[in-house]
Order: C-alpha cells, then structure tokens, then sequence
C-alpha cells in the first residue's frame, strides 16, 4: 500500500492506531481530539495521551516505539495538517 494510505491490519505482532486508540479511556481520547475527531489524528493528540498516560502510571497502555514508528510512516497519524488554499 502507498505511503501515506495507512494499513488497518496488524502486522509483525504491531496494534494499528485504531486498535490502540479503542484502549485509551474515554475522557482522555474526548479532551486529545475535542472538535476534530473527522480529521485525521494528529501527533501533537497522541502526545497529549502519551503524556497523560505516562502522569497516570499507566506505562502499559502506551504503544511501543516500533507501533509508532509504523503509524506516522503508514499515514495513520499526520505530523502536521495543511489547510488546502
């Protein structure tokens, strides 16, 4: 699949960003994405859980470097958004 397309299937023993996102609390995932959940994720949000998570003790639930790594190469979460002109 082109880069930038995202995959929606685990591969290699890897959570895609869905699969993790569905494990991350409820209140946390409304305040990270509040009036942008029709847009892609953006990094600045899952650092914002990331940040959170790691405050709570809750270093389980965060993603390995390796699922990270795949979700911004893949497409599944975008660095930065440009506005079309």
């Amino acid at each position: 699949m082109p880069k930038g397309f995202g995959s929606n299937v685990s591969q290699n023993g890897k959570r895609n960003f869905n699969e993790w996102w569905n494990t991350v609390p409820a209140d946390l995932k409304q305040k990270a994405r509040k009036g942008d959940e029709s847009n892609k994720p953006l990094l600045n949000q899952v650092n914002y859980v990331l940040l959170h998570l790691h405050l709570a003790g809750k270093h389980d639930a965060k993603p390995s470097h390796d699922e990270l790594k795949d979700w911004l190469h893949s497409g599944q979460v975008d660095v930065m958004r440009m506005i079309k002109k």
